[in-house]
């Protein structure tokens, strides 16, 4: 495969700028102005500056930041939601932002769906027919669209709930319902705009759940904006942190938890709980085939750090970390209580 075929969503020198004559800040000194001074001095706010990044077939991009960060605006701007001042969209390498009207409406109908905060649900249609609305809209007869609408509510733990009315769910069963109809018309691409924010923390955690499942069972390309870490650590293939409208850092979790680019990073990461997001890979020390020690046991490279604790108390040996059938390193129990430190420190 050549690269472009190996990336579904990029996003090249991205900008929304809001005020009088927005274009005029792309590439001018006042665009690196902080936002309050980039207003008194011109009157604009950059609600995104210059944001590139790529996503891969089946990849969860996470884009987490504080309110006002520039989220929303950010995954708003794939899809034209919200029109970009500069920069360039990219899905399957067709430049979104030169599509004419027919040419959108038929990539948010067919290969992007997004899922709000908001359900959004049609009070007066049930549920079945507000799962099915977006292939409706396509054109779908009837009794396609609702065996398609049964059979997705089924994934997402509500069959049997089809024929009831949006008011007699509760809150977390209407997001599973925003969630079916984005599925329910098979996307490629899942946008996702901090759709669990209002959720209750069990339902929030039931959804989140929920989402890794459905992603190892259908294997879409999911970029999800959120203002929880937590949230952005378990559900992130990567990570975007975002501040003041650019990328601070990007990386996998378990990056960001290690090497925090900067000291807002640092600030955020300070209270992850390292063990559950480090891996033996990470705090690990070089070793070789050959080298005569002896093991506990072999272990993936993989395993987070609080797998390794109760393995590492039942003997006085390390543990031999492999990737595969290859030997790549070594932890034992000073590596953890390291780690560990790192933490309180």
């Amino acid at each position: 495969m050549d690269e472009a075929t190996e990336i579904t969503v990029a996003c090249h020198h991205v900008w929304k700028v809001y005020g009088p004559k927005a274009d005029r800040i792309i590439g001018s000194p006042e665009a690196s102005l902080p936002r309050q001074e980039l207003l008194e001095k011109t009157g604009c706010v950059a609600a995104v500056r210059d944001i590139s990044f790529d996503v891969a077939p089946g990849e969860v991009f996470v884009v987490m930041g504080l309110s006002g960060s520039g989220k929303s605006t950010l995954v708003r701007c794939i899809s034209r939601l919200i029109e970009p001042t500069a920069g360039e969209v990219l899905i399957d390498g067709n430049d979104v932002l030169t599509m004419d009207d027919e040419r959108l409406r038929d990539l948010r109908r067919r290969k992007v769906s997004m899922v709000f905060q908001h359900f959004g649900l049609l009070p007066h249609r049930r549920i079945v027919e507000n799962v099915a609305f977006g292939l409706e809209i396509q054109g779908v007869e009837r009794g396609d669209r609702t065996k398609r609408a049964e059979g997705v509510l089924e994934t997402v733990g509500l069959g049997g709930w089809g024929n009831s009315f949006p008011d007699e769910l509760s809150g977390g069963m209407q997001q599973r319902v925003g969630l079916a109809r984005a599925l329910a018309t098979d996307p490629q691409i899942m946008l996702f705009d901090e759709p669990f924010s209002a959720l209750d923390p069990l339902i929030r955690r039931d959804m989140q759940d929920e989402v890794i499942r459905l992603q190892r069972e259908v294997q879409k390309t999911m970029i999800f904006i959120t203002h929880d870490l937590m949230e952005a650590l378990k559900l992130g293939d990567r990570i975007a942190i975002m501040k003041d409208g650019h990328f601070v850092q990007v990386g996998t979790p378990e990056e960001v938890v290690a090497r925090p680019a900067d000291d807002y990073v640092a600030d955020f990461i300070r209270d992850v709980p390292r063990a559950h997001v480090l891996t033996a890979r990470t705090i690990m020390a070089a070793a070789s085939e050959g080298d005569g020690r002896q093991y506990a046991r072999n272990v993936s490279a993989d395993t987070v750090v609080q797998e390794l604790i109760p393995l590492l108390a039942d003997s006085e040996l390390p543990l031999r970390i492999v990737d595969g059938d290859q030997t790549v390193g070594v932890v034992d129990r000073a590596a953890v209580m390291h780690a560990m430190m790192e933490q309180r420190g």
